[in-house]
Parts: structure tokens; sequence; C-alpha cells
């Protein structure tokens, strides 16, 4: 089996390149079940009904968020009324949507959680507890983990606390693919960002002269506006699992801009 984790989808050109593409990939890398991060995927950011629903109808099978999840007036209503689209578990359980879901593909049943980090992030539950308790409840014969955390030291711990109890843990968040891919001791694959799919000229998705004069005038208010010309570099990581033995046997990082047939 080969599930495909896309990395955090960012504004206009981020979902038409999806929308537009993510089909042939499946094809051309042999997927089987896709997993992107959306939750920059609309103008400004966070997610609507309509963005939602596109990108599952472009091939998407579940989609995941993170701090930017309520970035819009309709993101609440997309959670409710898309199934395949998730918040992080360790949110109070007050707010819309829920922080895990399974998928039947027929031949095989797959679960994702989605977790959001506590370090330079806002107020959170416990990532390690949820996810733990989450573990208890799902029966899924291959689990993926989404962990949206601004720290690198938390993502690896959080992958390292999952090993063998999950197929894969991959990092969202940062927009800046690492190249630590690896296979854990107990078969977990592991990546700590996969990075992003939005205009490469850019800092991370938004336009560079903006965080520039941001960093040179400390104190300016500011109105963040997304990169919206130039090329469009997709992100991801592609996890091959055993179908017998239920482990990782592969890790591969994707990063291009355009897809051959």
């Amino acid at each position: 089996m080969r599930v495909l984790a896309v990395g955090d989808i960012v504004g206009i050109p981020g979902r038409e390149y999806i929308y537009n593409n993510l089909n042939r990939i499946r094809s051309k890398y042999n997927i089987d079940f896709v997993v992107a991060n959306g939750e920059n995927s609309a103008s400004s950011n966070g997610i609507t009904p309509e963005i939602a629903g596109m990108l599952v109808e472009r091939g998407v099978d579940v989609i995941t968020m993170g701090n930017h999840t309520f970035g819009t007036k309709t993101a609440g209503k997309a959670l409710e009324e898309n199934p395949r689209l998730i918040r992080p578990l360790n949110y109070p359980p007050e707010f819309e949507g829920r922080g895990w879901v399974i998928q039947d593909l027929g031949f095989a049943s797959v679960a994702v959680i989605n977790l959001i980090g506590r370090v330079n992030m806002s107020p959170a539950d416990c990532p390690f507890r949820a996810v733990e308790k989450a573990l208890a409840e799902i029966d899924a014969d291959v689990v993926i983990v989404d962990i949206h955390a601004e720290a690198t030291s938390e993502r690896i711990a959080m992958a390292n606390f999952l090993d063998g109890k999950v197929q894969a843990v991959f990092g969202t968040h940062t927009h800046v693919q690492t190249a630590d891919e690896q296979i854990l001791p107990n078969g977990t694959g592991f990546i700590s960002d996969v990075g992003m799919t939005g205009i490469m000229d850019s800092v991370l998705g938004v336009k560079k002269e903006i965080i520039i004069d941001f960093f040179y005038n400390p104190g300016k208010h500011f109105r963040f506006e997304k990169a919206d010309e130039g090329d469009v570099w997709f992100n991801g990581c592609i996890f091959d699992i055993d179908d017998k033995t239920k482990k990782v046997t592969a890790v591969e990082r994707l990063r291009f801009s355009r897809i051959d047939d």
C-alpha cells in the first residue's frame, strides 16, 4: 500500500495545482491513499466547504488542518458537513468537527489522526495523551498521523512515542520540507515536515516583500498576503506499507513543480 502525505496547500495557486495535478500524481506513483493538509487552502487562512469538497473530488482522501483551522467564517460548517475533513484532535471537544476518521478502501481500512503541537503554538490539550486515548478506540489496518507543530523536537518525540503503534507520522506547519525521512526502529515511517504546496518564490507562501518588511520594521502593522505569481512547488512524501506486516518499508520525499505523465 502506498500513502501520499501532501504538505500545506497554500492559497489559490496551491489548491489549483492540486485540483489539476493530483490525479496524475496518484497515477504516476501508484498511490492508494492521499492525506493533505488544507489549513491554508483558503485565500486568507483556513478552509471553506467548497474548497474541502473540491479537494476530495480531485483526489484527496482525508484533509487535515492546524492552527488556522477556523480561519474562515465557514470552517465550522465545512468540518460538520465533510466527513473527510478533520481538525486537531487535542482541540477542545466543544469545537466543531472531529480529530480522526477511518476510510474503508475495500482492501484495507485507513485511520488518519490530526494533532497540534503546544510549543510556540496556541494553547491546546496534550497531543500525546490525546492520541494515546484515540488509539485505544481506533480499529483500522493502517493509522496515519499529521502532527501540526512548530518545534521539530516535538514532532520527533511524537514519532518515537508512536513508533510501532501507527504506520506513519508526518509533520506540517513550517512549510519547509525536511531531509530527515526515515523508518523508525519499530517500523513507523516519519518525516519532520513534508513542506508546502504553493508559490516557491515566496516566504512560506506569503509575498516575500511583506515578510522582509515585517522583519526590517518590527512593530509595524502588517497584513500578510499570499504570493500569487510564479511556479507552484508540490511537496509531499510517500510511505510504502507492507500489506502483511503493516510496517513501512520505504519513505520517499517528493518535491517538484511539474508532473509528467
